[in-house]
């Protein structure tokens, strides 16, 4: 493998959790809710990752910043209508799961806010299996490595000890800022040209490709 991980951290929406469709419908019907231009797809795709504040003024750039509230507004809303709808990728519990078994510390750096990701945790019976987590409201947006550093911090973990697993350029530049191996998933919001052109380790086009991967380094 390189180096002698013993923490992973994943990001959640997008490599965890198969959110990013939803995530594009939601920021796209909050802002005509409002009136206002919707993102097209690519865009909002591409903003997936973001703080609410880096994503809305990419998505929305003629948007001034006093609107910002009132869209995030809208967004909740849609988006906690459909969440409970929202499951984990096939086999993404089971990995978890199996990787706490065997000792791995494992993270979650996410775009989500901390109210957002504790309900996603909760929702999903995976909470238990993170030693640390970190949210948008909680540290600098992706791409800055504040994220990554915290929680290295927390579990006394150096960068080569720590790899990150994501689903998006903004995931692969925070653990480069951060000094960290990467993973990339491209199945989720980014697809694998952009992702490649990150140089991750390896880009993987599902989950099961990533567990196997993950299963046989460990």
């Amino acid at each position: 493998m390189g180096r002698n991980y013993r923490l992973i951290v994943f990001d959640w929406d997008g490599t965890l959790l198969d959110s990013a469709g939803a995530i594009v419908a939601c920021m796209r019907a909050a802002a005509i809710d409002l009136g206002l231009p919707p993102p097209d797809e690519g865009t909002a795709r591409q903003v997936i990752g973001l703080g609410l504040h880096d994503a809305l003024s990419q998505a929305l750039p003629g948007v001034p910043a006093s609107e910002y509230p009132r869209v995030a507004e809208r967004y909740r809303q849609h988006y906690l209508a459909q969440d409970h709808e929202l499951t984990l990728f096939a086999g993404a519990h089971d990995l978890v799961e199996e990787l706490a078994d065997t000792g791995w510390l494992l993270g979650v750096a996410t775009g989500k806010s901390r109210l957002g990701l504790n309900r996603a945790l909760d929702a999903s019976r995976l909470r238990d299996f993170f030693h640390a987590t970190r949210c948008a409201d909680e540290c600098c947006s992706k791409p800055a490595p504040d994220m990554l550093r915290e929680i290295m911090e927390e579990l006394r973990a150096s960068p080569e000890e720590t790899l990150m697993i994501g689903d998006t350029t903004h995931d692969l530049q925070m653990a480069k800022n951060a000094g960290v191996d990467a993973l990339a998933v491209g199945y989720g919001a980014h697809t694998r040209e952009v992702l490649q052109a990150e140089r991750p380790i390896d880009v993987f086009d599902d989950f099961a490709q990533l567990t196997e991967w993950l299963r046989r380094h460990g």
